[in-house]
C-alpha cells in the first residue's frame, strides 16, 4: 500500500508512532547485540542509520498533512508527528554517534 493510498488519519498516526517504535527497537536491539558480542558494534552503526532513515520516512509521510484543512484532516497531529520524528531521529543519531566515540569492549 503506497502512502498516497493511505487515509489521512492513517498517515498521521504512522508518522506519529513509527519514530518512537523505531527508537525503542534500536535501543533494545543494540543493547542485546552488544551485550552478547561487543565486537559487533558496526552492525549497530548500520542499525542507527536505518533508524534515522525510518524517522525521516515517518516525517515524509506526515509532511503533506501539515497544511491540509478539512473534516478528516488533523494538521496538529501531523505537526506533532514531525516534531516527534525529529526528536527520535536526534536521539538515534546521538546513540549512533556514541557508538563511534565510546569503545564498545571495555574490559
Amino acid at each position: 500500500m503506497t502512502p498516497s493510498r493511505l487515509s489521512i488519519r492513517a498517515r498521521a498516526w504512522i508518522g506519529l508512532l513509527l519514530p518512537p517504535m523505531t527508537w525503542f527497537l534500536f535501543e533494545q536491539g543494540l543493547s542485546a547485540l552488544l551485550h552478547a558480542d561487543c565486537g559487533r558494534w558496526r552492525i549497530g552503526l548500520a542499525w542507527g542509520v536505518v533508524s534515522i532513515a525510518l524517522c525521516a520516512l515517518a516525517a515524509r509521510i506526515a509532511w503533506p498533512l501539515t497544511g491540509s484543512h478539512g473534516p478528516l484532516s488533523h494538521p496538529w497531529l501531523a505537526r506533532l508527528a514531525l516534531a516527534v520524528a525529529g526528536i527520535f531521529a536526534l536521539a538515534s543519531a546521538f546513540q549512533t554517534l556514541a557508538l563511534l566515540i565510546v569503545p564498545p569492549c571495555l574490559g
